[in-house]
C-alpha cells in the first residue's frame, strides 16, 4: 500500500508536502579538501550507493509562498533598532552581501528555502531512542516547487549531533533559512570551493566535490563517537551534508560547520597553519582595507603563543585529534586559529591570548 500523504514544511505557510515515495538511503566525514586513502569496504559501499543511487530515500514535494521569504525577512528586519543594525553592519566589515545583483543570489536563496525545509523535518520528527544504521544512511530529498531539489544526507545522525552540542533546531533554522542575505568572504584556498556564512556568521557553509563527500559519509559514524569520547575535540563540528540540484542539472554537494570564528568582532588576525612553508604565504590585505584575509604559515613566522596553563591539555587533545586523523588515512588538514585583543579586565595569569581552534 502507497504512503499517504505527509504534511511536512517549512512553516505553516511556508512549505507544505503534497506526496511521498519510498526508496533506498545511502549513508555519509568531517574533513577538509585532501582526502582519505583505505576507506573501509562497508563505508566505502555504503558512501557510493548513497551518492549514486537516482532517487535516494524519501522524496518530498515541497509548494512553496513566494512571498515567505520576504515576509520573513522584514519581520526580522522591523525587530532590529537602528543601533543593532549599525553594530552588525560594522561586524560584517570586510565581508560581502549576497545581494540580488551577485551570481550566486539565485543558489543561496535555493540553499536557504530547502534548509529551511529540511530543519523542519528534523523539528516535527525528532530522532527518538538510541542511534541506528539507519541514521546514518538516511537520505531525504526534497523536491521545491521552485524548480529545483534539496537532499539531506544522514539527517537523523546530524540532528542528534546538534543537540548533544546544545544547538536548538529552532536557532539552525533561523540562521541558515531566509531571514537574511549569506555573506560572501574571499577565501586563500587552493580549492574552487565557494564559501558563505550565515548571516549571523555562526554558521558556515562551504561547497565540496562529490569524492570528499563520499569520505564524509563513509566515516560519519566514527567522527561522531569521537567527538563523544573527546567532547572538548579540537575537530571542527560538522551539522550537516546536503546536496542541491536545479531542474535537471548536476547535483552541488554543500557542508555546514560552526564557524570558529564566531563572534567576529574582536578578532585581530586569522591563520590557517598546516607545518609547511611550500605555498604557504599570502599577501595581507593593504593596511586600512576591508577585506577579511586568513593568513598562512610564512606570515605566522616570527610569531610565538603562550599557551600558558592551556599547554597540557591542548596539546594532549591535539595529539589525540590528529591520532585519528591517521587512522582515517586523512592527508590534509590544518589549525585554524584567531587572534582576539583582551579588554583589561580579562587580562590576567594564563589569559595572555584567546585563540580558538580548528578545523581539520
Amino acid at each position: 500500500m502507497p504512503a499517504p500523504p505527509a504534511r511536512i514544511g517549512c512553516s505553516r505557510d511556508r512549505h507544505r508536502a503534497i506526496g511521498r515515495s519510498r526508496g533506498r538511503g545511502g549513508a555519509w566525514l568531517l574533513l577538509r579538501g585532501g582526502g582519505a586513502a583505505g576507506d573501509t569496504a562497508r563505508g566505502r559501499e555504503a558512501a557510493t550507493r548513497a551518492m549514486a543511487a537516482p532517487s535516494p530515500g524519501p522524496r518530498e514535494v515541497l509548494a512553496s509562498s513566494p512571498e515567505a521569504g520576504s515576509r520573513a525577512a522584514a519581520a526580522g528586519s522591523s525587530r532590529r533598532g537602528l543601533l543593532w543594525r549599525l553594530r552588525e553592519k560594522q561586524s560584517r566589515l570586510g565581508l560581502f552581501e549576497i545581494d540580488p545583483g551577485h551570481e550566486l543570489h539565485q543558489m543561496t536563496c535555493m540553499m536557504q528555502a530547502g534548509l529551511w525545509a529540511a530543519t523542519q523535518v528534523s523539528m516535527d520528527h525528532p530522532p527518538t531512542g538510541p542511534p541506528t544504521e539507519e541514521d546514518f544512511s538516511q537520505v531525504l530529498t526534497q523536491v521545491h516547487e521552485q524548480g529545483f531539489e534539496l537532499g539531506t544526507l544522514a539527517g537523523p545522525a546530524f540532528a542528534r549531533l546538534r543537540r548533544s552540542l546544545g544547538l536548538a533546531d529552532e536557532d539552525y533554522q533561523a540562521a541558515l533559512g531566509p531571514g537574511g542575505p549569506y555573506l560572501q568572504f574571499l577565501s586563500t584556498s587552493k580549492s574552487k570551493a565557494s564559501f558563505f556564512l550565515s548571516h549571523d556568521q555562526r554558521f558556515f557553509l562551504k561547497t565540496q566535490r562529490r569524492r570528499e563527500v563520499q569520505v564524509l559519509l563513509a566515516h560519519l559514524s566514527r567522527y561522531v563517537q569521537h567527538l563523544q569520547r573527546h567532547p572538548h575535540s579540537l575537530l571542527a563540528r560538522l551539522l550537516g551534508v546536503h546536496s542541491l540540484r536545479v531542474a535537471q542539472g548536476k547535483k552541488k554537494y554543500f557542508i555546514i560547520m560552526q564557524s570558529v570564528f564566531f563572534p567576529a568582532g574582536r578578532i585581530s588576525e586569522r591563520y590557517d597553519i598546516k607545518g609547511c612553508e611550500v605555498s604557504r604565504w599570502v599577501d595581507p590585505a593593504p593596511e586600512g582595507s576591508p577585506i577579511v584575509l586568513v593568513l598562512k604559515d610564512l606570515n605566522f613566522e616570527g610569531k610565538t603563543i603562550n599557551l600558558g596553563p592551556q599547554r597540557s591539555w591542548f596539546l594532549r587533545q591535539m595529539e589525540l585529534d590528529t591520532a585519528f586523523l591517521r587512522e582515517l588515512n586523512v592527508l590534509d588538514y590544518s589549525l585554524l586559529m584567531a587572534f582576539q585583543r583582551l579588554h583589561e579586565d580579562e587580562k590576567g595569569l594564563g589569559s595572555s591570548l584567546i585563540f580558538r581552534t580548528v578545523r581539520p
